[in-house]
């Protein structure tokens, strides 16, 4: 059986990607009224960096969550890659 490894960057931009569209689709949303619950945990999580319900929201979540993203995916493969 061949034991293959993850390329760590390569599944950290993965997940990097991954949330910050799911932030950005949401805080549109948000800003239009839907997804009110989730939004509140996002601003509690990133407000303190001035992520809020807004166009600027929408650039500051992306980002913020791309970061988040990649290095626990990236956290994630790394163990993975420790452990086989």
């Amino acid at each position: 059986m061949t034991k293959t490894k993850l390329n760590a960057v390569k599944f950290g931009l993965a997940g990097g990607i991954v949330t910050a569209v799911c932030v950005i689709v949401t805080t549109i949303a948000g800003i239009y009224g839907y997804f009110l619950e989730y939004n509140s945990l996002v601003v509690s999580i990133y407000g303190f960096l001035g992520y809020s319900l807004s166009w600027l929201g929408v650039f500051l979540g992306a980002v913020y969550s791309f970061i988040d993203g990649f290095v626990l995916t990236w956290l994630f493969a790394w163990v993975y890659n420790k452990l086989i």
